[in-house]
């Protein structure tokens, strides 16, 4: 029950975390009204799919408190969201800022979810 709650806690926490995060640093985003419904549910999933990754990690790992939860959270970010969103600046010419944004996003959510699941295991 505790992953489940975890997962589901987690997923919460990531939806409003973004919704936030774009809402004060994308004003065009926020300004173009919200999003369809069948973009929420998709956003739903994306995060449930994090979070079961992280909850993976941390169980196959035997990570139970919330420090070492951090450390693996922030470590994923460097792993992933960084790597991607870096070579898709230098590669792809997406626009610094843009990934910056994207990037602050991935490194708040991982990180919130990171304490939640250390929090719950």
């Amino acid at each position: 029950m505790t992953v489940i709650a975890a997962v589901l806690t987690s997923v919460v926490a990531s939806f409003v975390i973004s919704t936030a995060w774009y809402s004060l640093l994308d004003r065009d985003r926020a300004s173009a009204g919200r999003p369809s419904p069948l973009l929420i549910v998709a956003e739903f999933g994306r995060s449930a799919l994090v979070a079961g990754a992280v909850v993976g990690f941390a169980r196959a790992m035997d990570i139970t408190t919330v420090g070492p939860m951090l450390l693996l959270a922030l470590v994923l970010w460097v792993a992933f969201p960084f790597v991607l969103l870096s070579g898709s600046v230098m590669w792809d010419r997406v626009p610094v800022a843009t990934a910056a944004r994207h990037g602050g996003d991935w490194l708040v959510k991982l990180l919130a979810v990171g304490a939640i699941v250390g929090l719950w295991l």
